[in-house]
């Protein structure tokens, strides 16, 4: 009897506890913890949509669109509609089999990218075209859960003719994610890359909009709470000429090099070709990483934009440079005379002229007419490193130019510190020997040097290329002496109507410019020409660089001429 006392006696205490505990168990969830979960409960009748900001379209300076927007199609879902690995297989057979290659991994990968709530729709499958959206909502299997949204996908009319100055967007990563993470940015936005489209990233993207859901048990609309709309990006106006521009592509198609011109008085960039080229649609739309590696890979490297980043030995076309810090500095004058023999022996070498007979006695615009090496060996010696490297800053070599484009190599101007820091060396007088005719170790890109000539032939102005038409800087005065740059100009002059340049001279047009062969080490010689025209009032400059072109005379001087030919012939 005592035994079942005592056992009835646990059985009560037991049940006493277990009522306790209950009580305390709706204590806590129902009055403790009660409106946290009646916002959880609301919140699961919510659904959240986001829509993309339609992306501010490019055009270039008659209003030839370059990057507009096309209409397609996104399949959209909530996470925790797509929890489970037997959702996404059932997925991933319906997408294979309309013909849409997504793989469960793509699926996982998708969600991962995006996942920040498990309430806020995502894009499952992007780039649909009608028809394929359609034949996909039609399909019995189809996931009622998910459902279809209209968004827009960038399109490049101009293709590989001006790709390397639009670049391309395409789906923010992992890494620019969190780089952005306050700016609004989520998971499956598109983002510029490069080119114009990454530089103006912020004013080109516009405002994304939001749809607040109510939603029944099963994901379905029942009412729509708040909505605001997606505002479109602000459109880009380029300063790009598309009839220059496909000129200078189609000039370079067989080379590799670059091909530019710009206004000498206001920096405007009016074409700026890099061959070989490459197409920003694929990239745009999605390429595979097979694909992308090609591209990357590719030792043409197609994706370098030789006009603002490709450095080279400005070579002989530095010799207008020499010329106007050599006469600045009172070093020579117009009447100094060299005597060319061939060669200049200096110390235990002879730097040679591409003479080899020599050019004999001549003044600084012989010189620059006939692109005598010896002339420039003495008048760099006589200046020296220091003198050089003065004028060099004042011309801003061996720094961006700050055209609106990523990427810019600034190029390299040398001298005894750079070397110094570069080797632990000392500053050799064959360095400057060879810094005076442009080798060596002076680099420049090729709109680094239609900068130098653009001032030239404005009178000593250093503009600020640019492709935004609201980019316009007020240009730097250098403080050049004008009587002291005429001289420059008229040798310049005489480049093309009587000496190296000649082939630049049989396009109808008055050019004045400078031819240059820049030795590479890894092939035959880069042929460069820098002009500017026409004659007496310049407007525009252009350059040109052909890697393994040989000679600048005879390649690089009749792009630039047909280039500058066609912007004066089609000024209206």
């Amino acid at each position: 009897m005592e035994i079942l006392d005592s056992r009835l006696k646990f059985f009560l205490y037991g049940i006493t506890l277990s009522v306790l505990i209950l009580i305390s168990g709706l204590y806590f969830f129902q009055i403790n913890q009660g409106d946290k979960y009646i916002r959880l409960a609301h919140s699961n009748r919510l659904r959240i949509i986001r829509f993309s900001a339609p992306r501010g379209e490019i055009f270039d300076r008659h209003g030839v669109p370059l990057a507009v927007n096309d209409t397609t199609f996104s399949i959209m879902g909530y996470p925790l509609d797509l929890n489970t690995p037997a959702k996404l297989e059932h997925l991933s057979k319906i997408l294979m089999r309309h013909g849409i290659p997504i793989t469960v991994p793509d699926l996982e990968k998708t969600i991962k990218q995006q996942r920040l709530a498990p309430y806020r729709v995502m894009k499952i499958v992007q780039n649909l075209t009608m028809t394929q959206m359609v034949e996909l909502v039609a399909d019995y299997e189809f996931p009622r859960e998910l459902f279809p949204l209209s968004v827009w996908r960038r399109t490049y009319p101009a293709g590989t003719t001006a790709a390397n100055v639009l670049g391309y967007v395409s789906e923010i990563s992992e890494a620019e994610l969190k780089a952005r993470s306050e700016m609004g940015y989520t998971g499956g936005d598109l983002i510029g890359k490069s080119g114009v489209e990454r530089s103006y990233e912020e004013i080109l993207r516009g405002s994304p909009g939001q749809e607040a859901l109510e939603v029944d048990a099963r994901g379905r609309k029942i009412r729509t709470l708040d909505a605001n709309p997606a505002v479109k990006g602000e459109d880009l106006h380029l300063t790009l000429d598309m009839a220059a521009q496909k000129l200078a592509v189609e000039l370079l198609s067989d080379y590799k090099g670059a091909l530019l011109a710009m206004d000498v008085n206001t920096g405007e960039v009016l074409a700026l070709a890099s061959s070989p080229v490459y197409d920003n649609n694929p990239l745009t739309w999605g390429v595979s990483a097979r694909e992308w590696n090609e591209i990357v890979n590719n030792p043409d490297r197609p994706m370098l934009d030789r006009a603002i980043a490709g450095v080279y030995p400005p070579a002989s076309t530095f010799k207008a440079f020499m010329s106007i810090a050599c006469l600045e500095e009172n070093v020579i004058n117009e009447r100094s005379m060299f005597t060319c023999r061939g060669g200049l022996k200096f110390g235990s070498h002879t730097f040679k002229c591409w003479k080899h007979s020599g050019h004999g006695g001549l003044n600084v615009t012989g010189a620059l007419q006939h692109s005598c090496d010896v002339f420039f060996y003495l008048a760099g010696l006589k200046s020296g490193i220091d003198k050089l490297i003065k004028w060099g800053r004042k011309f801003h070599l061996g720094e961006p130019t700050g055209i609106d484009l990523p990427g810019e190599s600034g190029g390299n101007i040398a001298g005894p510190d750079w070397k110094m820091r570069r080797f632990n060396a000392q500053w050799a007088g064959g360095d400057t020997v060879n810094y005076s005719i442009g080798q060596g170790y002076m680099l420049m890109t090729p709109i680094q040097i239609a900068r130098v000539y653009a001032a030239i032939a404005n009178g000593g102005k250093m503009v600020t290329p640019h492709l935004n038409k609201k980019g316009y800087k007020t240009p730097e005065n250098i403080g050049v002496n004008p009587a002291k740059l005429a001289i420059v100009q008229k040798g310049l002059e005489y480049v093309v109507s009587r000496g190296t340049g000649s082939r630049a001279g049989r396009f109808g047009i008055p050019i004045a410019g400078k031819t240059g062969t820049a030795q590479n080490s890894h092939g035959a010689d880069h042929a460069l020409f820098a002009g500017y025209a026409p004659v007496g009032n310049p407007k525009y400059v252009a350059v040109a660089v052909v890697e393994a072109g040989r000679h600048g005379s005879s390649v690089a001087a009749p792009l630039v001429a047909q280039l500058l030919a066609h912007l004066l012939s089609h000024e209206d």
